[in-house]
């Protein structure tokens, strides 16, 4: 018999969640108004285009390593093994390498987002599908195939880098790092309707994403339809990130660093408070530091860097603690 402790962890205490959402709503307050001088017509909107950046960035990732995590039951995994940054950068320097950098430049930003986004979703959809076919089982074999594909795109950005010119290239290298600064709210808008569509979904299976944490035998003795269930999660996971990084570009670190400090603050492992907690945990670290960048450091550091660097540290963590 579990002692009454243990049961209290395991039903949770929202008291933690509520601190959480407290701390980014700070964070979000003291974003919109620091150093704003009075200016309010030109500044709330500027700084409201980046803070809707910025919390769509943190729900997509944070969310979408949190999945990804739980139908592989493995802390150390993120979405972007499967080569979704890597085939994103390939597109764009594709783009550059057919286009030129002046054709690039002028594509309609919207039909630009909806290439990024069918592409990294009709490649996931193929991957997943015929994976899932075989059975169930073959998440391992996924990611494997995953990371092959991963190498395989980046070394295809790298051949044509170089065959292209000096400017064009540097046309392309500046596409292929996560920025927050210059977001159409456009994007925003197409972006949104794909999270309030997912966040709808992934909500209702949330009761289903817990009884995955005790193994593939279980959920389907426990009357799961683990191959359906399965693909559908992984669409949306590849959703959410396709959406991310059309948006502001690949973050391939940060969603473990959000995953591993989420799951420790996160009083229960029940997926009603950890999808929130990710949620918060993400935008408390993108708004909290793009508003010292900003503000205090006067943009001398660049926040995509830090986290990507931080979100590494952690993955070695990670590894030399599994290890151990």
């Amino acid at each position: 018999m579990p002692s009454e402790k243990h049961i209290g962890f395991l039903q949770g205490s929202p008291r933690a969640l509520w601190l959480a959402f407290a701390l980014l709503s700070a964070c979000c307050a003291l974003f919109l108004t620091l150093n704003a001088g009075g200016n309010w017509d030109f500044v709330l909107p500027l700084r409201l285009t980046k803070l809707a950046a910025l919390l769509l960035v943190a729900y997509a990732v944070g969310v979408s390593t949190l999945l990804f995590q739980t139908l592989t039951n493995n802390p150390i995994l993120t979405p972007s093994i499967l080569g979704f940054d890597s085939l994103y950068i390939f597109l764009q320097t594709l783009l550059v390498f057919l286009l030129g950098g002046i054709g690039y430049t002028a594509l309609p930003l919207m039909g630009k987002f909806g290439l990024e986004l069918a592409v990294m979703m009709g490649g996931s959809l193929l991957l997943f599908a015929t994976l899932m076919k075989q059975g169930g089982r073959d998440l391992a074999r996924m990611i494997l195939i995953g990371v092959i594909f991963g190498i395989l795109f980046r070394s295809l950005a790298s051949l044509l880098q170089r065959m292209i010119d000096p400017e064009e290239f540097a046309v392309a290298q500046a596409n292929t790092f996560a920025s927050f600064n210059t977001v159409s709210q456009n994007l925003l808008g197409i972006g949104a309707i794909v999270l309030l569509a997912s966040a709808v979904f992934i909500w209702r299976e949330r009761h289903r994403l817990d009884v995955y944490l005790l193994g593939r035998d279980q959920a389907v003795n426990l009357g799961i339809h683990y191959q359906r269930n399965t693909l559908w999660i992984l669409l949306w996971i590849a959703a959410l990130v396709a959406t991310s990084t059309a948006v502001v570009g690949p973050v391939s670190f940060f969603g473990l660093l959000v995953a591993a400090l989420a799951n420790h603050f996160s009083p229960t492992m029940k997926h009603s408070h950890r999808l929130p907690m990710a949620f918060c945990v993400a935008g408390i670290l993108l708004v909290g530091g793009q508003t010292v960048f900003e503000h205090l450091l006067g943009m001398k550091a660049v926040l995509s860097v830090v986290v990507e660097f931080a979100g590494g540290l952690v993955f070695l963590w990670l590894v030399l603690r599994k290890k151990r």
